[in-house]
C-alpha cells in the first residue's frame, strides 16, 4: 500500500495505515489509507471502474524543485510538494504515478474465476429437459477410460464417431456409449459437427481432461504408491 503512494514503511513511521472494503448502493469500493493520503478503486453503479488517489497533505509527496536557502543561492533538490497552484502540474504526475503502480499491481494478480466457473459447469449436476444430467467425475475409472479415449491425437485432427470409440471401450455397448456422448454434449465437453455424427472436444473439454489425467497420474497415484 505504501509503495503505491511512493512511501516506505520504517520503524519510525507514525502514520495511520489501513484498508477498507465497502459495498454501497453506488457500488463496491476498496480503499487503502496511508496517513492523510488514500488510493481507492470502485465500480460506479457497476458500470465504470474508477481509480482515484487523493491527499489532504501534499507535503507528504516529494519532487525535484527549486529550493530557496536561507544562506546561499537557490538549488534544485528533492523536497516536499508545496501547497500552491504552482505545484498542481507536478502533483498531477505524482498522483498519476500512484494510480499506475496500483494498476500494475492489479494486472499481476492471477484471476482463476473463469476456471472456477468452468469446473462448476463440468462437475455439477445440470437440469435439462425435466431431467438431471450428472457432471463429470474425474476419479471414476469408467469415466477416466472414456475421457482418455477422447484424448487420442487423431481425434483432435479428424474428430471421432461412436464407431471410432467402440474398439477402445469394449465394456461399453453401443447404446451405453450413445448415452455417454449425449451427456458429454450437454456438459459442453464435446460438440457435434452440424449435419454429421462426428464430434470434437471443446476447448474446455480438452483442458479439463488433460488437467484431470495430469492430476491423477502425477499427483494422486504417486502419493498413494
Amino acid at each position: 500500500m505504501a509503495s503505491f503512494l511512493g512511501h516506505k514503511i520504517t520503524a519510525q513511521l507514525a502514520q495511520e495505515i489501513g484498508s477498507q472494503f465497502a459495498t454501497r448502493i453506488e457500488g463496491t469500493c476498496v480503499k487503502h489509507r496511508f496517513g492523510k493520503s488514500s488510493i481507492k478503486i470502485y465500480d460506479k453503479f457497476a458500470l465504470v471502474l474508477r481509480l482515484e488517489t487523493t491527499t489532504n497533505d501534499v507535503s507528504t509527496f516529494k519532487h525535484y524543485r527549486k529550493v530557496e536557502h536561507r544562506h546561499g543561492p537557490a538549488s534544485y533538490a528533492l523536497a516536499p510538494v508545496k501547497k500552491n497552484i504552482y505545484s498542481l502540474t507536478d502533483l498531477r504526475h505524482i498522483l498519476l504515478g500512484c494510480n499506475r503502480r496500483y494498476l500494475e499491481y492489479l494486472s499481476s494478480l492471477d484471476d482463476f474465476s473463469a476456471g472456477i466457473r468452468a469446473l462448476d459447469r463440468l462437475t455439477r449436476p445440470r437440469p435439462i429437459k425435466g431431467g438431471t444430467v450428472r457432471g463429470l467425475n474425474f476419479f471414476s475409472h469408467p469415466e477416466q477410460t472414456l475421457l482418455s479415449a477422447l484424448q487420442r491425437p487423431a481425434f483432435n485432427i479428424a474428430g471421432f464417431r461412436r464407431a471410432d470409440l467402440l474398439p477402445t471401450l469394449a465394456q461399453c455397448s453401443p447404446a451405453t456409449l450413445t448415452r455417454h456422448l449425449a451427456r458429454l454434449r450437454q456438459l459442453h465437453v464435446i460438440k457435434r459437427v452440424t449435419g454429421t455424427y462426428r464430434y470434437y472436444l471443446t476447448r474446455a473439454g480438452r483442458a479439463a481432461i488433460a488437467a484431470g489425467r495430469r492430476l491423477t497420474e502425477h499427483t494422486i497415484i504417486p502419493a498413494l504408491a
